[in-house]
């Protein structure tokens, strides 16, 4: 995971993610990613990058970003033409945030291993709280 920042969209891979949203119709790709995700029983850090992306998605859509910069004009473009999320995609992201966010996950494990896992942790935290408000 090519990561530059604790930031959602601070990797390769989320970044990679959020360009394929100018494509996107409507909120049903960003929730298929996430009860995919809660629907699987292991996840990658690519995968877990994403979601964490996703997350940051539904922030944009509730007008609460965590991050709003270059990385996320995909992000705000889409908001804009979808709208607002539904209260089942909140409820997902919530819920799929709080496990990449725990101990047993893979990118906990890299962030741990890179000695910013607190940086990271916090980088979670403030997209729950927007996902929260």
């Amino acid at each position: 995971m090519g990561a530059w920042s604790e930031e959602p969209f601070g990797n390769d891979t989320a970044a990679d993610w959020g360009w394929e949203l100018d494509d996107a119709e409507s909120w049903e790709f960003v929730t298929e990613v996430l009860r995919d995700f809660l629907a699987a029983s292991d996840a990658d850090e690519d995968t877990e990058a994403i979601v964490v992306a996703a997350a940051e998605t539904v922030a944009h859509g509730l007008g609460s970003p965590t991050q709003d910069d270059s990385y996320t004009e995909s992000v705000t473009a889409f908001v804009e033409r979808v709208g607002a999320p539904p209260a089942e995609t909140v409820a997902l992201a919530r819920d799929a945030l709080r496990v990449v966010r725990g101990d047993g996950s893979a990118s906990a494990e890299l962030w741990a291993e890179a000695d910013d896992l607190e940086a990271w942790r916090d980088a979670l935290g403030r997209i729950d709280a927007a996902l929260s408000r």
